[in-house]
Protein backbone atom coordinates (compact mmCIF):
# COMPACT_ATOMS: atom_id res chain seq x y z
CA UNK A 1 0.00 0.00 0.00
CA UNK A 2 1.38 3.42 -0.64
CA UNK A 3 0.60 5.65 2.45
CA UNK A 4 2.13 8.60 0.67
CA UNK A 5 -1.14 9.13 -1.13
CA UNK A 6 -2.68 10.15 2.65
CA UNK A 7 -1.11 13.46 1.71
CA UNK A 8 -2.57 13.89 -1.51
CA UNK A 9 -0.90 14.76 -5.15
CA UNK A 10 -0.69 17.75 -7.00
CA UNK A 11 0.48 18.36 -10.66
CA UNK A 12 4.22 19.01 -10.88
CA UNK A 13 3.13 20.49 -14.82
CA UNK A 14 1.61 18.04 -17.14
CA UNK A 15 2.62 15.33 -14.46
CA UNK A 16 1.37 14.29 -11.38
CA UNK A 17 2.83 13.55 -8.33
CA UNK A 18 2.44 12.28 -4.58
CA UNK A 19 2.96 15.92 -2.11
CA UNK A 20 5.83 13.88 -0.72
CA UNK A 21 8.80 13.49 -2.23
CA UNK A 22 12.65 13.19 -1.62
CA UNK A 23 15.76 15.32 -1.85
CA UNK A 24 19.31 13.72 -2.64
CA UNK A 25 21.14 16.57 -1.45
CA UNK A 26 22.29 14.69 1.31
CA UNK A 27 23.61 12.03 -0.17
CA UNK A 28 26.64 13.49 -0.97
CA UNK A 29 29.74 13.81 1.31
CA UNK A 30 29.89 16.76 4.05
CA UNK A 31 28.67 20.00 3.05
CA UNK A 32 27.22 18.21 0.10
CA UNK A 33 30.68 17.96 -1.60
CA UNK A 34 32.71 14.58 -2.60
CA UNK A 35 31.50 10.99 -1.87
CA UNK A 36 28.62 9.87 0.12
CA UNK A 37 30.25 8.10 3.78
CA UNK A 38 27.78 5.09 2.50
CA UNK A 39 27.88 4.21 -0.94
CA UNK A 40 25.59 1.10 0.09
CA UNK A 41 23.33 2.96 2.39
CA UNK A 42 22.53 6.14 -0.09
CA UNK A 43 20.96 3.35 -3.16
CA UNK A 44 19.36 1.76 -0.06
CA UNK A 45 17.92 4.83 0.95
CA UNK A 46 17.34 6.12 -2.66
CA UNK A 47 15.76 2.29 -3.80
CA UNK A 48 13.58 2.69 -0.79
CA UNK A 49 12.16 5.70 -0.95
CA UNK A 50 10.78 4.77 -4.58
CA UNK A 51 9.42 1.60 -3.07
CA UNK A 52 7.46 3.66 -0.54
CA UNK A 53 5.90 5.69 -3.35
CA UNK A 54 7.91 8.28 -4.19
CA UNK A 55 7.79 9.92 -7.61
CA UNK A 56 9.35 13.17 -7.07
CA UNK A 57 13.18 13.09 -6.67
CA UNK A 58 14.98 16.51 -6.44
CA UNK A 59 18.53 16.45 -7.12
CA UNK A 60 21.48 18.52 -9.17
CA UNK A 61 24.34 18.09 -11.07
CA UNK A 62 26.68 20.06 -8.44
CA UNK A 63 25.18 17.68 -5.57
CA UNK A 64 28.74 16.20 -4.93
CA UNK A 65 29.65 17.55 -7.95
CA UNK A 66 28.05 14.48 -9.79
CA UNK A 67 27.55 12.23 -6.84
CA UNK A 68 23.64 12.66 -6.24
CA UNK A 69 23.14 12.34 -10.31
CA UNK A 70 25.32 8.93 -10.38
CA UNK A 71 23.90 7.39 -7.43
CA UNK A 72 20.27 7.95 -8.53
CA UNK A 73 21.46 5.96 -11.70
CA UNK A 74 23.04 3.41 -10.24
CA UNK A 75 19.76 2.71 -7.72
CA UNK A 76 17.09 3.71 -9.74
CA UNK A 77 17.94 2.78 -13.39
CA UNK A 78 16.23 2.10 -15.81
CA UNK A 79 13.98 4.71 -14.00
CA UNK A 80 10.41 3.30 -13.33
CA UNK A 81 7.17 4.84 -15.39
CA UNK A 82 5.83 7.42 -12.88
CA UNK A 83 9.21 8.94 -11.28
CA UNK A 84 10.01 12.72 -12.09
CA UNK A 85 13.52 13.52 -11.63
CA UNK A 86 13.93 17.61 -10.76
CA UNK A 87 17.65 18.97 -10.95
CA UNK A 88 18.57 22.61 -10.85
CA UNK A 89 21.21 24.37 -13.27
CA UNK A 90 22.55 27.70 -11.72
CA UNK A 91 26.11 27.02 -10.03
CA UNK A 92 29.28 24.74 -9.80
CA UNK A 93 31.87 24.12 -7.43
CA UNK A 94 34.99 25.26 -6.79
CA UNK A 95 38.00 22.38 -6.11
CA UNK A 96 37.35 24.25 -2.23
CA UNK A 97 33.73 23.02 -2.44
CA UNK A 98 32.26 26.62 -2.50
CA UNK A 99 29.40 27.68 -4.57
CA UNK A 100 29.61 29.54 -7.57
CA UNK A 101 27.14 31.11 -9.52
CA UNK A 102 26.88 29.71 -13.41
CA UNK A 103 24.19 31.62 -14.56
CA UNK A 104 25.58 32.42 -18.17
CA UNK A 105 23.70 30.75 -21.57
CA UNK A 106 26.87 28.80 -22.36
CA UNK A 107 27.27 27.68 -18.90
CA UNK A 108 23.66 26.74 -18.34
CA UNK A 109 23.85 24.24 -21.35
CA UNK A 110 26.63 22.59 -19.97
CA UNK A 111 24.52 21.68 -17.05
CA UNK A 112 22.28 20.66 -18.96
CA UNK A 113 24.10 18.43 -20.49
CA UNK A 114 25.95 16.99 -17.35
CA UNK A 115 22.59 16.26 -15.89
CA UNK A 116 21.73 14.88 -18.99
CA UNK A 117 25.01 11.99 -18.71
CA UNK A 118 24.84 11.27 -15.26
CA UNK A 119 21.21 10.55 -15.02
CA UNK A 120 21.45 8.79 -18.15
CA UNK A 121 18.52 9.70 -20.00
CA UNK A 122 17.82 11.69 -23.20
CA UNK A 123 15.48 14.22 -21.61
CA UNK A 124 14.96 15.81 -18.28
CA UNK A 125 11.83 16.07 -16.77
CA UNK A 126 12.11 19.01 -15.22
CA UNK A 127 14.96 21.78 -15.14
CA UNK A 128 14.78 24.53 -12.31
CA UNK A 129 17.34 27.56 -12.94
CA UNK A 130 18.58 28.08 -9.12
CA UNK A 131 19.19 32.47 -9.05
CA UNK A 132 22.58 32.55 -7.23
CA UNK A 133 22.47 36.15 -5.35
CA UNK A 134 24.90 37.36 -2.68
CA UNK A 135 23.03 35.51 0.01
CA UNK A 136 21.00 32.23 0.48
CA UNK A 137 17.84 34.33 -0.24
CA UNK A 138 16.49 35.74 -3.45
CA UNK A 139 17.03 39.12 -4.79
CA UNK A 140 15.86 41.28 -7.51
CA UNK A 141 17.10 41.51 -11.32
CA UNK A 142 16.38 40.37 -14.03
CA UNK A 143 16.36 36.44 -14.98
CA UNK A 144 15.86 36.75 -19.09
CA UNK A 145 18.70 36.07 -20.49
CA UNK A 146 19.00 32.24 -17.97
CA UNK A 147 15.52 31.65 -18.55
CA UNK A 148 15.89 32.47 -21.99
CA UNK A 149 18.66 29.91 -22.61
CA UNK A 150 16.72 27.11 -20.71
CA UNK A 151 13.46 27.70 -22.39
CA UNK A 152 15.82 27.15 -25.84
CA UNK A 153 17.06 23.86 -24.52
CA UNK A 154 13.15 22.61 -23.98
CA UNK A 155 12.14 23.73 -27.28
CA UNK A 156 15.30 21.96 -28.11
CA UNK A 157 13.69 18.63 -26.77
CA UNK A 158 16.48 18.27 -24.27
CA UNK A 159 14.39 19.77 -20.96
CA UNK A 160 10.58 18.61 -20.69
CA UNK A 161 9.35 21.61 -18.10
CA UNK A 162 10.71 23.97 -16.42
CA UNK A 163 10.69 25.67 -12.89
CA UNK A 164 12.36 27.77 -10.96
CA UNK A 165 14.60 28.17 -7.51
CA UNK A 166 15.11 31.06 -4.97
CA UNK A 167 12.92 34.09 -6.92
CA UNK A 168 11.40 36.37 -6.18
CA UNK A 169 7.17 37.12 -7.10
CA UNK A 170 8.10 39.73 -10.07
CA UNK A 171 10.82 36.72 -11.48
CA UNK A 172 8.09 34.25 -11.43
CA UNK A 173 6.36 36.82 -13.80
CA UNK A 174 9.57 37.80 -15.91
CA UNK A 175 9.96 33.83 -16.43
CA UNK A 176 6.52 32.81 -17.05
CA UNK A 177 6.79 35.81 -20.02
CA UNK A 178 9.07 33.29 -21.30
CA UNK A 179 7.82 29.88 -21.29
CA UNK A 180 5.73 27.99 -18.58
CA UNK A 181 6.51 27.89 -15.08
CA UNK A 182 5.60 24.24 -13.34
CA UNK A 183 6.97 24.97 -10.09
CA UNK A 184 9.27 27.35 -7.93
CA UNK A 185 11.36 26.07 -4.96
CA UNK A 186 12.38 28.62 -2.20
CA UNK A 187 13.06 28.85 1.24
CA UNK A 188 10.44 28.66 3.62
CA UNK A 189 9.03 26.53 6.51
CA UNK A 190 6.74 27.73 9.93
CA UNK A 191 9.03 30.53 11.18
CA UNK A 192 10.13 31.61 7.45
CA UNK A 193 6.88 32.79 6.04
CA UNK A 194 8.08 34.88 3.54
CA UNK A 195 6.43 33.12 0.68
CA UNK A 196 3.05 33.44 1.41
CA UNK A 197 1.50 35.42 -0.88
CA UNK A 198 3.46 33.94 -3.67
CA UNK A 199 2.78 30.49 -2.65
CA UNK A 200 -0.85 31.32 -2.51
CA UNK A 201 -0.74 33.27 -5.99
CA UNK A 202 1.07 30.57 -7.35
CA UNK A 203 -1.62 27.78 -6.62
CA UNK A 204 -4.24 29.54 -8.00
CA UNK A 205 -2.25 29.28 -11.25
CA UNK A 206 -1.60 25.18 -10.13
CA UNK A 207 1.66 25.98 -9.86
CA UNK A 208 3.32 23.58 -7.22
CA UNK A 209 5.82 25.17 -4.38
CA UNK A 210 8.49 23.27 -2.93
CA UNK A 211 10.09 24.38 0.06
CA UNK A 212 13.01 23.51 1.18
CA UNK A 213 14.94 23.99 4.32
CA UNK A 214 11.92 22.86 6.74
CA UNK A 215 13.53 23.52 10.14
CA UNK A 216 16.13 26.24 8.90
CA UNK A 217 16.16 29.67 10.85
CA UNK A 218 14.35 28.47 13.87
CA UNK A 219 15.41 30.16 17.11
CA UNK A 220 15.75 28.44 20.13
CA UNK A 221 12.50 29.34 21.71
CA UNK A 222 10.64 28.25 18.52
CA UNK A 223 12.07 24.92 18.17
CA UNK A 224 11.22 24.27 22.10
CA UNK A 225 7.89 25.02 21.35
CA UNK A 226 7.59 23.15 18.22
CA UNK A 227 9.47 19.82 20.14
CA UNK A 228 6.55 20.87 22.73
CA UNK A 229 3.46 20.22 20.04
CA UNK A 230 5.39 17.00 18.55
CA UNK A 231 6.18 15.14 21.94
CA UNK A 232 2.37 15.71 22.68
CA UNK A 233 1.72 14.38 19.03
CA UNK A 234 3.85 11.30 19.49
CA UNK A 235 5.86 12.42 16.49
CA UNK A 236 8.98 14.08 16.22
CA UNK A 237 9.69 18.14 15.21
CA UNK A 238 10.79 17.64 11.61
CA UNK A 239 7.13 15.58 11.17
CA UNK A 240 5.34 17.60 12.69
CA UNK A 241 7.42 20.85 10.36
CA UNK A 242 6.64 18.41 7.49
CA UNK A 243 2.86 18.17 8.73
CA UNK A 244 2.45 21.86 8.82
CA UNK A 245 3.86 22.10 5.36
CA UNK A 246 1.21 19.84 3.86
CA UNK A 247 -1.75 21.23 5.64
CA UNK A 248 -0.50 25.03 4.88
CA UNK A 249 -1.39 24.70 0.89
CA UNK A 250 -2.39 21.97 -1.21
CA UNK A 251 0.31 23.25 -3.83
CA UNK A 252 3.25 22.28 -1.64
CA UNK A 253 5.21 19.70 -2.34
CA UNK A 254 8.18 18.28 0.29
CA UNK A 255 11.60 17.35 -0.71
CA UNK A 256 12.80 16.20 2.94
CA UNK A 257 16.36 14.96 2.36
CA UNK A 258 18.86 12.55 4.63
CA UNK A 259 21.28 9.96 4.35
CA UNK A 260 19.84 7.83 6.85
CA UNK A 261 16.84 4.63 6.27
CA UNK A 262 15.73 5.35 9.68
CA UNK A 263 14.92 9.18 8.87
CA UNK A 264 13.58 8.55 5.19
CA UNK A 265 10.82 6.55 6.78
CA UNK A 266 10.32 8.90 9.80
CA UNK A 267 10.16 12.23 6.87
CA UNK A 268 7.79 9.91 4.63
CA UNK A 269 5.44 8.98 7.90
CA UNK A 270 4.68 12.21 7.84
CA UNK A 271 2.41 12.00 5.03
CA UNK A 272 -0.10 10.20 7.69
CA UNK A 273 -0.03 12.30 10.29
CA UNK A 274 -2.87 14.95 10.53
CA UNK A 275 -2.48 18.05 12.56
CA UNK A 276 -6.23 19.85 13.53
CA UNK A 277 -7.03 23.60 13.63
CA UNK A 278 -6.03 23.64 17.33
CA UNK A 279 -2.83 22.42 16.69
CA UNK A 280 -2.26 24.62 13.40
CA UNK A 281 -3.35 27.59 15.40
CA UNK A 282 -1.00 26.50 17.73
CA UNK A 283 1.49 26.24 15.28
CA UNK A 284 0.74 29.35 13.40
CA UNK A 285 1.35 31.61 16.65
CA UNK A 286 4.89 29.57 17.01
CA UNK A 287 6.18 31.29 13.48
CA UNK A 288 5.19 34.45 15.37
CA UNK A 289 7.47 33.87 18.15
CA UNK A 290 10.92 35.45 18.59
CA UNK A 291 14.00 35.27 20.94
Amino acid sequence: MNKLTNAGTFALGNRTVNRMGYGAMQLAGPGVFGPPKDHAAALAVLREAVASGVDHIDTSDFYGPHVTNRLIREALHPYPDGLVIVTKVGAVRGADASWNPAQSPAELTAAVHDNLRNLGVDALDVVNLRVMSSTHAPSEGSIEPQFTALAELQQRGLVRQLGLSNVTAAQVAEAQRIAEVVCVQNHYNLVHRGDDALIDALGAQGIAYVPFFPLGGFTPLQSDRLADVAGRLGATPMQVALAWLLARAPNILLIPGTSSLAHLRENLAAAELRLDGAVMAELDAVGGEAG
